[in-house]
């Protein structure tokens, strides 16, 4: 039975530690071609990296703004609960704190409405436009939620 990479016990110290080099470097070329040949994003960056505040911010909000497009039109009184408690417990665990403090602050001052996937997404919506307003960023017309969330645009860009 032959082993790629004989251990310590079954050859001497010097074959094993020059064996043990030779993977190494292999290890180590093998990692740079790797890194070389990753895709790097618009911001010079490999996409692999941890999400900074803005990509985070925006993966989010893609997230949730999805979950509510596919929301049910007739919830469930279960399925309103848990959906409330989602964006409650959701904000206590968000990564960036000053961004989990504030939708804190806006679920006091606008808790979740969840009687319908129009309803839930126009709050998303609502919510959304209100963190854009205080980043200086463009309001979205809530009216268009569903076509760029669930349905795609009228003009057929998504097909």
């Amino acid at each position: 039975m032959s082993h790629e990479k004989p251990c310590r016990a079954c050859t001497d110290f010097k074959t094993w530690a020059k064996i043990q080099k030779k993977t190494f470097e292999s290890e180590k070329e093998s990692e740079k071609k790797q890194e070389k040949d990753q895709p790097i994003n618009n911001k010079g960056k490999r996409d692999e990296c941890p999400l900074d505040k803005d990509e985070l911010g925006s993966k989010t909000w893609s997230l949730l703004h999805t979950m509510a497009a596919y929301y049910p039109d007739h919830p469930s009184e279960a399925q309103k609960s848990d959906m409330k408690q989602f964006f409650y417990k959701f904000s206590k665990f968000y990564p960036c704190y000053v961004c989990a403090e504030d939708l804190q602050e806006q679920l006091k001052q606008s808790p979740p409405q969840t009687e319908s996937q129009y309803i839930l997404s126009h709050w998303l919506c609502d919510i959304h436009n209100e963190v854009n307003k205080k980043l200086g960023k463009p309001k979205f017309d809530c009216n268009l939620v569903n076509q760029r969330w669930r349905d795609g645009w009228l003009d057929g860009s998504c097909d």
